[in-house]
């Protein structure tokens, strides 16, 4: 059981708060193109604006490799933070992120003040932890709020480094809810607790697999990853997707769900075609007919209506990665069937980030689940048991 210390549990009025949020938003032509990471990040900055702190917010946004990028700066987003929170985001333009602007703008604040500063990884020292680029990070604040789950797994200076050099460190509402949720639902779950696995490899899973296999009473697999199972059952797959090295371990993971008297689902029937893409030539087939010139793109029917039925009486969800090949129509009803029975359930429903939360959005599930998580590759490493150095940075209730 995780617990860290919040906003709530501190007092900022007067002080400067250093705030590192996830703005690692899509852009096309300096136009926000999804910003749900803006309004996800809202909350946790009214409640310090309202409490009279100075917020000071930091974050990366996509990969300039340590050099400042024209095209990857932070201003459009504060300028449309600005808007979302109705009041001025002053926006501090220093390549080097701690700069004359930011230090000046810091000077003049205000009680309820909102700066940004540059993209933090325009210092190549962000993402190897660097002492002196975190002292500077904390030269800025009194205190830090960590509210970026999606780098929670990376020792970064703006998520851990400046942690040292700060007296209080604590998490936002964000930051807050994935360890209510991803941490402990899958650490103390309500039962039955019900794991579905899917997208492309087993191999990217093999550890999330294994420390599920220890806590939940039935495991789904779906996606491109079912076919190294189905070929570890001696079936025929033909040119869907297959990791031969992983087909030992995938017969290891069925021996331990037994052992543990864990139900491991693998699908019973799939849609295939011909070609990989939505205007191949498709059909289902049961178990072991996949011919060999056709590839396994989404899970059949039966299947949709098997999982359905493992998740009716459920209490926990957690679900990661799609069931087929979801972005191409024709494939994606395994994905859909997958949401809908989420959505019908009286229970914790939890998605883990990436794919599957997009797929969730995209097919208009997402106000029907319990929380869907902001960072793919945090939550997968949550849900492999590991700590994460974001979240064990903040001082500890």
């Amino acid at each position: 059981m995780l617990n860290k210390k919040s906003v709530d549990d501190i007092n900022v009025k007067g002080k400067k708060v250093l705030v590192r949020c996830d703005f690692n938003v899509p852009l096309q032509e300096g136009r926000i193109t999804d910003e749900n990471r803006l309004v996800a990040a809202l909350p946790t900055i009214q409640k310090l604006v309202k409490d009279g702190g100075r917020i000071i917010l930091c974050s990366h946004l996509g990969k300039p490799k340590g050099e400042p990028k024209p095209e990857l700066s932070l201003a459009p987003v504060a300028k449309r933070l600005g808007e979302l929170l109705g009041q001025e985001v002053k926006f501090a333009a220093d390549p080097e992120v701690v700069g004359p602007n930011a230090k000046a703008a810091v000077e003049a604040m205000q009680d309820g003040d909102v700066i940004l500063l540059e993209n933090t990884r325009y210092r190549a020292e962000e993402t190897k932890n660097g002492e002196a680029f975190s002292k500077e990070l904390a030269s800025l604040c009194d205190v830090f709020v960590n509210d970026a789950f999606g780098t929670a797994h990376r020792a970064h200076c703006s998520n851990v480094g400046v942690t040292e050099y700060v007296d209080t460190a604590v998490v936002g509402y964000l930051m807050q809810k994935e360890i209510d949720f991803l941490g402990n639902a899958v650490n103390n779950p309500q039962r039955p607790f019900v794991a579905i696995l899917g997208g492309s490899k087993v191999s990217s899973k093999i550890s999330v697999i294994n420390n599920l296999l220890d806590k939940v009473d039935t495991l789904i697999i779906g996606g491109g990853m079912a076919y190294t199972f189905m070929k570890a059952q001696g079936e025929e797959v033909g040119k869907s997707l297959l990791e031969p090295d992983y087909i030992d371990y995938a017969n290891d993971m069925l021996k331990k769900a037994e052992e543990k008297g864990v139900k491991l689902l693998i699908p019973v029937d799939t849609v295939i075609a011909d070609d990989f893409s939505n205007d191949a030539n498709f059909k289902t087939v049961g178990r072991g007919e996949i011919p060999a010139d056709w590839q396994g793109l989404d899970i059949g029917e039966k299947t949709r209506e098997l999982y359905a039925e493992a998740i009716q009486d459920a209490k926990t969800v957690v679900w990661n990665g799609p069931m087929g090949a979801f972005e191409m129509p024709n494939f994606a009803k395994g994905t859909e069937a997958i949401a809908k029975a989420l959505a019908d359930i009286d229970a914790t429903t939890i998605i883990g980030g990436g794919d599957s939360a997009a797929a969730v959005n995209q097919l208009g599930y997402g106000d029907k689940m319990t929380h869907i998580s902001t960072g793919g590759g945090a939550s997968l490493e949550f849900l492999e048991g590991k700590e994460l150095p974001g979240v064990v940075a903040a001082n500890d209730r």
